[in-house]
């Protein structure tokens, strides 16, 4: 069974509140690209993520939501001083903050600073077609033609009408691997 496998980099998403401290009471996002999941796009807008021992600077994805969060991976969360743990997206109870830097304004976030933890967006359709439920636990080998052929463990399946089936990983992961660009994956049960 074959998945894309695409390379998430570091990125912020921001409520409505933190996007308005750090661009003003009045902006908007700014669409630069869409993005493969549907709905979900790269802003032009950019935020500077400030640790203990650095700063970066780091894309918004919108649209916005209901918790600020910053995906790292975790040779930018050593970079940055910052201890981000492995978590689901969205999963950010008790992870550590940062400060957020933007244009007019700056605030600290007491927690969301994360690794993403790799995983696969499927429909419940493409889920019944590959023999998986949400949650479930796989593996998806990679890299085969770059002779860094890599097998990725504890990739997450994530099924949801709204998704649109592809695996998302790191840029260490993808490193490590030698990718480039988007790549298909053969999920392993």
């Amino acid at each position: 069974m074959k998945i894309m496998v695409e390379t998430s980099a570091r990125h912020i998403h921001v409520t409505k509140e933190v996007f308005a401290t750090l661009f003003g009471a009045d902006a908007t996002l700014t669409k630069k690209k869409d993005l493969s999941q549907p709905g979900q796009f790269a802003c032009a807008e950019k935020v500077k993520v400030v640790g203990p021992k650095g700063e970066m600077m780091m894309s918004i994805l919108g649209p916005e939501r209901s918790a600020t969060q910053v995906e790292v991976a975790l040779t930018d969360a050593r970079k940055l001083g910052i201890a981000a743990p492995v978590r689901e997206s969205g999963d950010i109870a008790g992870t550590p903050g940062c400060k957020l830097v933007g244009p007019v304004g700056e605030c600290e976030i007491e927690c969301g600073v994360i690794a993403a933890k790799r995983h696969i967006h499927l429909t419940p359709e493409a889920a019944a077609e590959f023999g998986v439920t949400d949650k479930q636990i796989v593996s998806v080998k990679v890299g085969e033609s770059t002779g860094r052929a890599t097998t990725f463990g504890d990739v997450v399946v994530r099924v949801s009408p709204s998704y649109a089936p592809a695996m998302h990983i790191d840029t260490d992961e993808s490193n490590a691997a030698g990718l480039s660009g988007t790549v298909d994956g053969e999920v392993i049960l």
